[in-house]
Formats: C-alpha cells, structure tokens, sequence
C-alpha cells in the first residue's frame, strides 16, 4: 500500500513537471496550454477551424465538459493552465473546483481568457463579464437586432444574423491586413461599465442596432441601442492578462467561417465572411502572440562614460538606455515608436523626456542632472492600446557640490569682486591724500 502511494505521488509530480514544463514563459509565449471547457463535445467539430488554427500555432489544447467533476486550474499551488476558452454559455454551474472567483484569481495570476455567450447565457457567465466590466442585456430574452445592416438571406428571417463591420483601428489587435468582409454575428450584445476604463470595443454594433426580444413587439425603449452595443469587447488587465468577451458563440464556427456574407445595402458580395480572419487575429493578441512587449538592458551612465554610478552630481550630463522588443509569435523582434518616454522622478517627475530610437530595438536619451539633490528614479511607464504596459524603476541618489568643486571664480561675482577691489582702492587714494596734501 505504501509503495502504491509513493508510485501515485511520484506520477503526479512528473504530470506537474511537465506540465510547468509547456507552460507560458516570457521568453517564449507560444508555448502555452489552453483549458477548453463546452457544454457538449460536439463543439470540437462544429467549431473546428478555430481549435486547429490554435493547435497550429503551437497550442496545446485539453477539452472537457463545462461540468467535469476533475476541473481544476491549479494543482499543489501551480496553475495547470496559461489560458481558458470558455464555450460553455448555457452552464450554470462548473464542475470540480472551478467557479467565478477562481476564474478570476486565474486571470489575476496573469493567465488569458476567452468567454463567448449566446442567447442562452447563465448568470454564471454574466456574473463573470460582470466582474470583468462586460453587462451583458439584463433581459435574458433579447438578442441584437438590426434592421439596416443584417445579412442578406434567402429567407426574410428576424434580422438577427448581423453582417457588422464596425472594427476598431488597431493593428496590435486585429493585424496590419484589414479586414474586408463584414463579421457575421447572431447573439446578445453588452456595454462597457464606464468604471472600467480597461475594456475596450473591438466589434461594434451599428447605429440601426438595438437589444430586444424579437419573438415580441417593443412596448418600451431597449436598454441598448446603436453603436452604444458592443458584439466583442477585450479587456488587459494591469498585471497584463488578456479577456476576451463575444456576445455570439457562433461567431467562433465553422459555418460562420465559411459563409458567403452581403450586408444589407450593399451590393458587394463576399464569397467568405471575415469571422474566420477576425478570431484569429483578436486570439493572436489575447494568447500573447502580438503585443507582448519586453525591456532588457537597461543602463544609464554619464556621457563620455560607460560605467553605471553608484550616484550622481548635480548639473550631471547622464545618458539612459533600454532596449525594447516585441514578440511576433515566433522571435522577439525590434520594437519601433516614438511615444516611449522616461521620467527623473522625486516625488514629481522633474525631466520628461521622450526617447529616441535606432529602430533596431534600442532606446536612448541624454538630459543635465536637475540642479536638486535628494534621491530621484529612473521611471519609464508605458501603456499604448493593445499591448502589455511596460514599468520600469531604477533609484539613484543624486549629491551638490562638494566645498572643492566649485569654481575658483564665479563670473557672476565679477561685479562684486570688482566693487570690493574699487573699494580698497579708493581708500587707499583717500588716505594718501589725506595724509600727505596741506
């Protein structure tokens, strides 16, 4: 008995080990393992597409039923997992010890998350958007409507299926290659609590859009309504977790993937609709594989110096270098702005300054020592849309003059040297005269 129970613990300790083994690392955010929690298997094929351009990627996925009794996240402290897709709208409850407070220390670890909803979501999953900044439509019973720009269909249908085309302008998060066709969408909408100012909208409903209960007529004004909807939203937390929410699970299938798509109104018909080029480029960014930013050798010495001092004088000309650099989902490559700034900080920043760039991932900028001693840092804080904020502190004690490092003569005292030699002057002239005239 005891040696069958040294055999359990010993393969769990190897199951670990490998495990933190494929796990996301900063040097190589591609190797990472997703959790997949559906309500039914069948979602592996209907939403296939999207599995095999993850595993593609070099994602290793682990499907299970939103209600498995073995669900967990973490295992003897350490988290089993780097990200979790969550296509389990309908659940009420997860299995195991999963629940909304330890998917949200998941994603207060650092971890990533993709929840997508439908019309029949449980208030689990609008408990954990709510906790995120998403308020889904309080009425369980509407879904987004839009009479102006649904897809066009041989049946008249409800005007649920929407062709939306109202995509942020960011290329971290959607990519450099615009996305042409419209997005095909058929679910329920949210809004971004204002408190939150780290959510953002990636796909928009348009003007003509509203929340609503299409099987009934309106008798009061929807709660929401035009482009006030968002379909997609994402949200990066401070620690630099990434969220996805989608109001539409269809959104992420197959057939949606490959459906030709006319907008109502347009005459332009696209023989494949953008959801399969929308998924994978909004999963790039909430994975790590585009925006993933990272800052080594950082230095700063005075100029004409290479040697990083222990302290600095006033009125010091000192250089400050980083070098900053971002993951492309298989090397990290240079990054290249021009909104990259640093601070001399002490209790307020008394030089901002923004920094320049070889292109090649290198940041530099020169600047004079303030003329106030005390102990400053060196702060670069930067947060830019879409990608990981980078925070970087650096303390250094800055000293005056020492009594022997002053000049000799001070060219502002001239005056005052020269008052006090006329002064011995005069006197000397005075008493002469005085002394020697009749």
């Amino acid at each position: 008995m005891a040696n069958f129970s040294i055999a359990t613990v010993f393969i769990a300790s190897i199951s670990l080990l490998l495990a933190l083994t494929h796990s996301f690392s900063i040097e190589n955010p591609t190797d990472r393992r997703i959790l997949v929690l559906v309500d039914d298997l069948a979602l592996k094929s209907s939403h296939s597409i999207f599995f095999s351009s993850l595993q593609a990627r070099g994602f290793e996925l682990d499907f299970k039923l939103s209600d498995d009794p073995k669900i967990a996240l973490q295992r003897y402290g350490q988290h089993l997992y780097d990200g979790l897709i969550l296509f389990s709208p309908t659940t009420e409850r997860f299995g195991g010890s999963l629940d909304v407070a330890a998917i949200l220390d998941f994603v207060d670890s650092g971890k990533d998350l993709i929840v997508a909803a439908d019309a029949n979501a449980s208030d689990l999953i609008r408990n954990i958007a709510a906790e995120c900044g998403i308020d889904f439509d309080e009425d369980q019973s509407a879904v987004v409507i839009d009479h102006g720009s649904y897809a066009v269909s041989e049946t008249e249908g409800d005007h649920t299926l929407i062709a939306a085309d109202d995509l942020i302008q960011s290329d971290v998060l959607l990519g450099s290659t615009k996305i042409e066709a419209p997005v095909l969408f058929k679910g329920i909408g949210h809004s971004l609590n204002p408190a939150n100012s780290l959510v953002v909208k990636v796909l928009s409903a348009s003007p003509s859009a509203y929340s609503a209960n299409p099987k009934s007529k309106l008798s009061t004004p929807p709660s929401l309504s035009g482009s006030s909807i968002s379909l997609v939203s994402v949200v990066q937390a401070r620690n630099n977790a990434r969220v996805v929410f989608s109001g539409s699970l269809d959104l992420f299938s197959n057939k949606f993937f490959k459906s030709p798509v006319q907008k109502a109104g347009s005459s332009n018909k696209h023989a494949k609709s953008g959801n399969e080029q929308f998924v994978t480029e909004i999963s790039k960014w909430v994975f790590h594989e585009r925006g993933h930013l990272k800052a080594v050798n950082v230095r700063h010495h005075r100029v004409g110096e290479t040697e990083e001092p222990t302290i600095y004088r006033i009125n010091d000309d000192l250089e400050y270098l980083v070098e900053i650099y971002e993951w492309s989902g298989s090397s990290w490559e240079p990054y290249v702005a021009n909104d990259v700034q640093i601070q001399f900080y002490m209790m307020s920043p008394y030089v901002l300054k923004t920094m320049s760039t070889d292109k090649k991932g290198q940041y530099v900028v020169s600047f004079k020592v303030p003329d106030v001693y005390g102990v400053f840092q060196f702060k670069v804080e930067y947060q830019r849309l879409g990608y990981t904020s980078l925070s970087l502190a650096k303390q250094i004690p800055v000293r005056p003059f020492r009594h022997n490092e002053y000049e000799r003569f001070i060219p502002t005292a001239f005056p005052y040297y020269g008052a006090s030699f006329s002064t011995m002057a005069g006197f000397l002239i005075f008493s002469f005269v005085y002394l020697y005239s009749k």
